[in-house]
């Protein structure tokens, strides 16, 4: 068995919670703990007495490592944890951690730069993770894979290439938080019945109409006609919603060619599920894995750290 040399505590620091989980030298998860202490609750100067409250306890023998991920290292974090450009894998992110203690150190996110096609800024277009880099990792780990496709669904969905363990480009896709914004303060709201519960049907016709013309935006509209006329019931509207929406992200990639690779869905079963369905719903075969991605992907990169490196 490939052993670490101490304990590992990770963390997965976002804009909404604190996750971490403690792990013996083989990897086994001993301790799991979450607190809604993200980004968006905390000031830069809160980071480090927050994290000493939840989870100093755990490095207080100054045995193990300690790597957090997420938007803990972006500018308005603990320390900003410049971005690693793409292509890139562990070997370009291993000097690009940032140490904020000896064992403790800030995982950088990834930047890509897409290539507009006939767009008017001939240098691209910027792209950024935080987090999801580790996901995409620890998924590859669990599916003992060195290259496929990813699509991680959420407020910003990602949709990555990976070629011998390295991610070379990636796309964000807004997807979670126009939905939000539609469904929450749009005309929408009026009748759209906010609802957990998938309407199967009503959600798969409306990714098959996204695959048609005249684009998501009149589609979107339709929504709004479809109730007046009685087509959509108001507690349908939430489901239709998001299959055209999600429908659009999967129009929207496919024009960027299909590269063979297996197609791997990460993430919790509430965020992978309609990904699925709608994937499902257009041809496209899938594998699932689920969150425990974050954890494997933090103990294969604590394993690929020699003794030295851990401890600067």
């Amino acid at each position: 068995m490939n052993r670490m040399a101490q304990p590992l505590v990770a963390v997965d620091w976002g804009s909404s919670s604190l996750r971490a989980v403690l792990m013996d030298e083989a990897g086994q998860i001993l301790q799991r703990r979450q607190f809604e202490q993200g980004l968006l609750q905390l000031q830069p100067d809160q980071f480090e007495p927050v994290f000493e409250q939840h989870l100093g306890d755990w490095l207080a023998d100054g045995q193990a490592l300690c790597l957090i991920s997420g938007m803990a290292g972006s500018r308005q974090g603990w320390c900003e944890a410049p971005y690693c450009p793409c292509p890139a894998g562990f070997d370009d992110l291993k000097p690009r951690l940032l140490w904020l203690r000896p064992r403790l150190a800030l995982v950088p996110g990834l930047h890509a730069i897409n290539p507009t096609h006939g767009g008017a800024s001939a240098a691209g277009q910027d792209d950024v993770m935080r987090g999801e880099e580790i996901q995409i990792f620890g998924a590859l780990a669990l599916a003992g894979l060195a290259q496929a496709e990813l699509i991680l669904p959420g407020t910003h969905s990602k949709w990555v290439t990976v070629q011998a363990h390295r991610v070379q480009r990636f796309h964000t896709f807004m997807t979670g938080e126009l939905y939000a914004l539609l469904s929450q303060q749009s005309i929408l709201a009026r009748t759209l019945v906010p609802t957990s519960t998938l309407d199967e049907p009503a959600f798969r016709a409306a990714v098959e109409l996204a695959q048609q013309g005249p684009g998501v935006l009149a589609h979107v509209f339709g929504t709004r006609t479809s109730a007046l006329f009685d087509r959509l019931r108001p507690e349908q509207q939430a489901s239709h919603l998001s299959g055209l929406l999600i429908g659009e992200e999967l129009r929207a990639i496919a024009t960027e060619g299909k590269s063979g690779s297996p197609l791997l869905l990460v993430g919790s079963a509430a965020l992978t599920e309609r990904y699925r369905l709608a994937l499902q719903c257009l041809g496209q075969p899938c594998t699932v894995i689920n969150e425990e991605a974050t954890w494997a992907g933090h103990l294969a990169l604590a394993r690929s750290l020699g003794k030295k490196e851990s401890t600067p």
